[in-house]
């Protein structure tokens, strides 16, 4: 888990950090650390999130261990499935 914040001082650095991060594969899904939720890097949901706030995984295996649960937005089904293992 990477949060956003801790990428950089600035806002360059931080893009420059996390686009070599998603190269290589380490980055693969966001999260917002309010309300512990995490989806598709390109959600739009997750593209207005705080930088403060904001958090990368790099799979959902990652994700799910630190006790967050599937976007409803841009990952439907697996948002569903979490819901009816839950209730």
């Amino acid at each position: 888990m990477v949060r956003h914040i801790d990428l950089g001082e600035t806002t360059a650095d931080r893009k420059k950090s996390l686009n070599s991060f998603i190269r290589k594969g380490e980055i693969t899904l966001g999260g917002y650390q309010k309300t512990r939720i995490y989806g598709r890097l390109d959600c739009l949901s997750g593209k207005r999130m705080k930088v403060e706030h904001r958090i990368f995984f790099k799979d959902e295996t990652e994700a799910i261990s630190n006790g967050y649960r599937p976007c409803g937005h841009c990952m439907r089904k697996r948002y569903q499935q979490w819901k009816a293992n839950k209730l």
